[in-house]
């Protein structure tokens, strides 16, 4: 038994929006658009790219994400040609406290940040996505948690960055960022996962409780058939674990 990573989840005041704009800074296409919903992906079906999904926030943006997205670069100008696309299609640049470094940190246009890197070679076969980061006080913690998530291995293990991916190796890496002042809260951006179809859904919950997961309301676990269970990883990240991959 196991499950899989299925996408990253952005909450947005207007989904179709911001999806439009990863789908083409991305070089992705829109999925779905519909009200409430809509999907990005990379066009290629039989690739390892993650998929994003944008849902309605309650409210606009307020504080610092404690998830992005580390964009892969070719070249150095290939890094200058993205930042410069980024902000013809509405990103702005924004100041974290990131000092002087070689990458580009970015908002796009419902705030939320995400990084265009300079070329390095670990990111050279990921695809336009680099890396899904998260900020953590435990690196190696949470990527023991999220292997057992995602069903990926830990192949990277340092006190201040731990880093999971596909046993393939290929699509993005799956990183965790030390930071002993990361945000309590996940932000806009979370997780999903899926169980395979021949799983159990419930087996499946009780292997994510047993590796550190807990549930978010008490009636988690009693989601009803075809809902998602949401819970929460060691930190309390919240994500979802799918019922059924339709959905």
């Amino acid at each position: 038994m196991s499950t899989r990573l299925a996408c990253v989840v952005f909450d947005a005041v207007v989904p179709g929006s911001v999806a439009r704009f990863w789908a083409e800074l991305l070089g992705w296409q829109v999925m779905v658009d519909r009200p409430g919903k809509a999907d990005v992906a990379a066009p290629d079906p039989d690739g390892l790219e993650v998929a994003l999904t944008f849902l309605p926030a309650r409210g606009p943006k307020t504080a610092l994400n404690r998830m992005h997205l580390d964009l892969a670069s070719r070249s150095l100008d290939h890094q200058q040609l993205q930042v410069d696309r980024a902000l013809a299609l509405g990103a702005r640049r924004v100041d974290i406290g990131q000092g002087a470094v070689p990458w580009t940190v970015l908002a796009d246009p419902e705030g939320n940040e995400f990084c265009v890197l300079e070329p390095r070679e670990e990111y050279v076969d990921t695809g336009a996505v680099a890396a899904i980061v998260m900020d953590t006080r435990d690196p190696l913690r949470l990527a023991e948690f999220w292997s057992a998530a995602a069903g990926w291995p830990l192949l990277r293990a340092e006190a201040r960055l731990a880093g999971i991916r596909s046993a393939t190796g290929l699509g993005p890496w799956l990183e965790f960022l030390h930071r002993p002042d990361a945000p309590a809260k996940g932000g806009r951006l979370h997780l999903d996962v899926t169980a395979f179809p021949l799983d159990d859904p419930v087996a499946e919950t009780a292997r994510l409780r047993a590796a550190g997961a807990v549930p978010v309301t008490p009636e988690s676990d009693a989601a009803p058939a075809g809902h998602p269970v949401v819970l929460a990883d060691p930190e309390t990240n919240e994500f979802c674990l799918l019922r059924a991959v339709a959905e």
